[in-house]
C-alpha cells in the first residue's frame, strides 16, 4: 500500500495536536489544583530566548494548518491571534484539528509534484515537490539506507 501525502501530513498533525490538547488539559488541571495563575504557566519559557508556551501552541496550530493547506492546494486559514487562556488555546487547537479533518485525500493528489509557495516576513519562498531544501544552518544532512 502506498503512503499518500494526506496520510503523511494530516494524520501526524492531528495526532500531535491531540497530544498537545491533552497536555494543555493536564496543565490547566495542575494550575487549578496548585492554585497557580494560569498566565504564569502559559507565559513560561524553557529557555530565555524562546517564545512563551502560549505562543508555541499557536505556532504549532499555524504550522499544521498552513502546511496541510498548502499541500492540499487550499487557502491557508488564518485564526485570530492573542490567545491568552487555556480555554482560548484549547479552542484554537480543536479548530486546527477540525480544519485538518476537513481536508480530503483527493485534495492532496499530485502534491508531491506541486511547487508550494509561501510568504515569510521578508520574502517569498518556493519549494518544489520531491526536492529537499538545502539546510540553511550550514549543517550537513545524512542519508539513511
Amino acid at each position: 500500500m502506498r503512503l499518500t501525502m494526506h496520510q503523511a501530513t494530516v494524520s501526524p498533525c492531528v495526532r500531535a495536536l491531540t497530544a498537545l490538547s491533552d497536555i494543555l488539559h493536564k496543565a490547566e488541571n495542575h494550575a487549578a489544583s496548585r492554585k497557580v495563575d494560569p498566565a504564569v504557566l502559559l507565559g513560561t519559557r524553557l529557555y530565555p530566548d524562546m517564545l512563551p508556551l502560549s505562543m508555541q501552541i499557536v505556532i504549532a496550530g499555524d504550522i499544521a494548518r498552513g502546511g496541510a493547506a498548502r499541500l492540499a492546494g487550499a487557502e491557508v486559514p488564518v485564526f485570530e491571534a492573542g490567545k491568552a487562556t487555556f480555554a482560548e488555546l484549547l479552542d484554537g487547537v480543536q479548530r486546527s484539528i477540525g480544519y485538518l479533518g476537513s481536508l480530503k485525500p483527493e485534495q492532496f493528489e499530485g502534491a508531491e509534484d506541486r511547487t508550494v509557495t509561501w510568504q515569510t516576513r521578508s520574502s517569498t519562498k518556493d519549494h518544489a515537490g520531491h526536492a529537499l531544501p538545502a539546510p540553511s544552518c550550514g549543517c550537513r544532512t545524512s542519508t539513511f539506507t
